[in-house]
């Protein structure tokens, strides 16, 4: 028997240390089952596997992945896996390492979500979250301000982020929008030059160019108008024509309605009733999927970015959770390993079962694995893209300040007294200065907060 172990676990590392399709997936599931402490620390873990121990990669290739995964949007750990695999195997090598790399936190995001159904209310439960709530505000603010320290040179990114911040906090900017135009921000400040002198030109040129097709629009409906104003079928005009043809088809449907057998008009009322259920599963699955596409397309900066825009849309427009539940799902997405975007699983299994932790998992995901692949597969072109850098430019500060305002978000509904802000100081003290791994910091704010409740009662 031992012997039989011994041979199936060489046989697994043997296949695990080939770069093939089963090899690239078992060691991604390895990297995603153990891959706590946030990107970094992820990314350091698949740089040890695929450059240092199995030399998959030169440190060069693995360099340009990691530049790639940190300029496209979705979490950067996920989108590293997804180069490394593409380099290996292709696309097909690509979708084994990102599934590999979240299947863990998936399963294991669901299973908190399970739990969290049953026993979220219980005394104890709740001064633990309300622990992990703190230190989630404290990790929040704490990674924005290292962001903008260190990639915020010039005044118009620190000027750009305070607003994105105000507008979002306080103003209700959905963060669509304030991408976007940050992003056009940064294309017009850092382009403005003779290039974008041009550029204005050729927009005049676009903008007359739509005043002649639109002058040719307008000429031809009222062209249009004036030949229908002629006889047509013996009527005055074709709308008096087109009421008597709409009239004789009501009037026969009516009559085919009459002549229909009851028992078929029965037997279609109850095939309706019956399929109402799948119907709407399927609308609440078709919602959710393009809410979770949307957001995992505009996410740059890593998962905290996506924290406002998913409170937006499953707190506020939507009303599938609540603000206390929504804070709790992140606190979990700190907790769990691999990325933050994982988050996700445990939103879409309490609005529509383990499916629904399914489909949002997959959707949050999806928009990053394409661009990797379509990205990783001309690297150079994309890096060497001026528009692409300068459109990049304009939303790193935006995401700095969009982690300041999911902060005060998750502040407003998770800090409930003044023991929740004080854990949080302190959390974020702690990781300024001794930059310990976030998970710990986070496990240790809910400890402390439970025997706090403990001993205050």
């Amino acid at each position: 028997m031992r012997t039989r172990v011994r041979e199936t676990r060489r046989e697994i590392e043997r296949i695990a240390n080939t770069p093939t399709l089963g090899g690239l997936f078992l060691s991604f599931l390895k990297i995603g089952t153990v891959g706590f402490g946030g990107g970094l620390a992820v990314i350091a873990q698949i740089r040890t596997l695929a450059v240092q121990e199995r030399r998959w990669l030169t440190e060069q290739e693995f360099a340009s992945g990691f530049a790639l995964g940190q300029t496209l949007p979705g979490t950067a750990a996920g989108n590293v896996a997804t180069y490394v695999g593409l380099r290996l195997r292709g696309w097909r090598g690509a979708g084994v390492s990102i599934a590999g790399f979240i299947l863990p936190s998936m399963l294991m995001m669901i299973l908190l979500a399970i739990l969290y159904r049953h026993l979220r209310y219980l005394p104890v439960t709740d001064r633990l979250f309300h622990g992990l709530n703190a230190a989630v505000v404290a990790l929040i603010i704490v990674t924005a301000w290292r962001m903008g320290r260190n990639s915020l040179i010039k005044p118009w990114q620190w000027l750009l982020a305070v607003l994105s911040c105000i507008v979002v906090a306080f103003f209700s900017a959905t963060v669509i929008e304030v991408v976007l135009t940050a992003g056009l921000v940064g294309i017009f400040i850092d382009s403005f030059a003779e290039k974008q002198l041009r550029k204005l030109g050729q927009l005049q040129g676009v903008t007359s160019r739509r005043k002649r097709i639109a002058a040719r629009v307008t000429l031809r409906r009222r062209k249009r108008r004036e030949r229908a104003t002629h006889f047509v079928g013996g009527y005055l005009t074709r709308a008096m024509a087109e009421e008597r043809v709409r009239r004789a088809a009501e009037e026969n449907q009516t009559a085919n309605d009459r002549d229909e057998p009851p028992t078929k008009k029965f037997r279609s009322l109850v095939l309706f009733g019956a399929a109402m259920p799948v119907l709407t599963k399927i609308a609440l699955l078709l919602t959710l999927s393009t809410i979770f596409l949307r957001i995992g397309a505009i996410t740059f900066g890593g998962g905290f970015v996506m924290i406002p825009l998913i409170e937006a849309e499953v707190v506020d427009s939507h009303h599938w959770l609540t603000h206390q539940e929504f804070v709790d799902a992140t606190a979990l997405g700190q907790v769990t390993p691999g990325p933050v975007l994982i988050t996700a699983t445990f939103i879409g299994y309490r609005v529509a079962g383990t499916l629904g932790a399914l489909v949002a998992t997959v959707s949050i995901f999806l928009p990053s694995f394409l661009m990797t692949v379509i990205a990783g597969s001309s690297l150079a072109r994309f890096h060497t893209n001026k528009i692409v850098q300068s459109f990049l430019k304009g939303v790193t500060p935006a995401v700095v300040g969009l982690l300041v305002a999911a902060g005060i978000s998750v502040g407003r509904a998770g800090l409930h007294s003044w023991v929740g802000l004080l854990i949080a100081i302190v959390a974020g003290a702690v990781l300024v200065k001794y930059r310990p791994s976030a998970i710990w910091v986070i496990l240790g704010a809910g400890l402390v907060r439970l025997l706090l409740g403990l001993v205050l009662g």
